[in-house]
């Protein structure tokens, strides 16, 4: 990078926290910090994040494979409620249809632990799994995928609306990130060309 005079762009910018002092229950976490499976759909977690734009923010959730490290499941809205991390979740029981046992981790945010969030889950015989309080490490893979996005996209533009930053958010999930970028964790791989590769080992 020096050679060819590049450098990388990472901004220290405020971090929206999810809202933890509420009188909701709070899940056991069955995750122990264990990221990596050998199977889909055993363990996936979710998150939020934000997106400044000319209009005002715009919230993203998403929910993570933890075996082939590929988004699953994502929502986009003005507002940082259940409504919001619903949907990212509804994308990929969809997308998935996962089997019973599956782990589904994330903090201990309001947006997590509401009623209609846990009913949701109950409903498809998945379990519930939140981080330990004040422990952002609990869910840090979840984290490492949205420092990627910002530095890799977001702090690269200027976005005047929320629809020009989904679509681009929307653009970098679907044919960059999990369907080019190679992931350590997948031996330099895309989350795409593993599942490829996941199925093959299956057939064989």
């Amino acid at each position: 990078m020096q050679i060819a005079h590049i450098h990388s762009v990472r901004h220290k910018a405020y971090k929206s926290k999810t809202n933890s002092r509420h009188n909701y229950s709070i899940s056991p976490n069955f995750l122990k910090r264990n990221f990596s499976f050998n199977s889909l759909n055993q363990a996936w977690v979710g998150d939020i994040t934000y997106i400044p734009t000319d209009e005002g923010w715009l919230y993203l959730a998403i929910v993570k494979d933890l075996c082939d490290k590929k988004i699953v499941g994502y929502a986009f809205s003005e507002r940082i409620d259940t409504n919001l991390t619903l949907a990212a979740l509804n994308m990929a029981i969809s997308r998935r249809k996962p089997d019973i046992g599956l782990i589904f981790h994330s903090d201990r945010g309001v947006q997590y632990a509401s009623t209609n969030y846990r009913e949701r889950l109950k409903a498809c015989r998945i379990r519930q799994s939140m981080s330990r309080k004040g422990d952002p490490y609990d869910n840090a893979v979840a984290g490492n995928f949205f420092s990627c996005l910002k530095c890799e996209l977001v702090y690269l533009k200027h976005y005047h609306s929320r629809a020009e930053a989904e679509l681009d958010i929307f653009r970098y999930i679907e044919a960059f990130y999990n369907n080019i970028r190679p992931h350590s964790a997948l031996g330099w791989i895309s989350p795409n060309a593993f599942d490829k590769k996941l199925n093959n080992s299956y057939i064989a």
